[in-house]
């Protein structure tokens, strides 16, 4: 079964997913996609930290290349594990802007989302809804919305179960 779970800041996307996998009885691997950069990106690592203490979760650091965490000369994955992805939003970002340079990463993460859907047991992705206020972005920024919009749409036609969480409270899509 995968889900994505998708909403604006701070809307309580990541208690839900995280709710999503409490019961899940086998491992279960918590994927974290954001790289610390400064003080603000720490902070909020040390708070989803504090927020999965003690929900058996082994943490698994991954910025970029999603799909490696299937690949036997890899760390890998145990078929059959359950798997909450934190989130689609940063991992664009990583590949997109790696190197300094602009790529589009939409076949590359899709790849990876479809070999992590098919070793758990249990995927849980969480995104972020980033391209509906309206307003003009410089030209990088609007590509990254335009291509995490891509990805958004094409993981949510890949997943069983679609939510978004709208002020703290989660509503089926799919």
């Amino acid at each position: 079964m995968m889900t994505l779970v998708t909403g604006g800041a701070k809307c309580g996307k990541s208690h839900y997913a995280e709710r999503l996998l409490e019961n899940f009885a086998g491992k279960k691997y918590y994927i974290a996609t954001m790289e610390p950069y400064g003080e603000e990106a720490m902070a909020a690592i040390v708070r989803h930290r504090k927020l999965r203490a003690g929900k058996g979760f082994e943490t698994v650091e991954r910025y970029m290349d999603i799909d490696g965490l299937v690949a036997p000369e890899e760390f890998r994955l145990p078929r059959g594990c359950g798997i909450l992805l934190e989130c689609t939003a940063n991992l664009c970002a990583n590949e997109m802007f790696k190197d300094g340079r602009i790529c589009d990463p939409t076949e590359k993460i899709l790849r990876g989302f479809g070999r992590l859907k098919d070793i758990s047991a249990e995927l849980v992705i969480v995104t972020n809804e980033v391209g509906s206020d309206g307003i003009s972005y410089e030209k990088g920024t609007a590509e990254y919305i335009r291509v995490l919009g891509t990805v958004n749409r094409l993981t949510a036609q890949m997943a069983d179960r679609v939510v978004e969480c709208v002020y703290g409270i989660p509503v089926v899509r799919k």
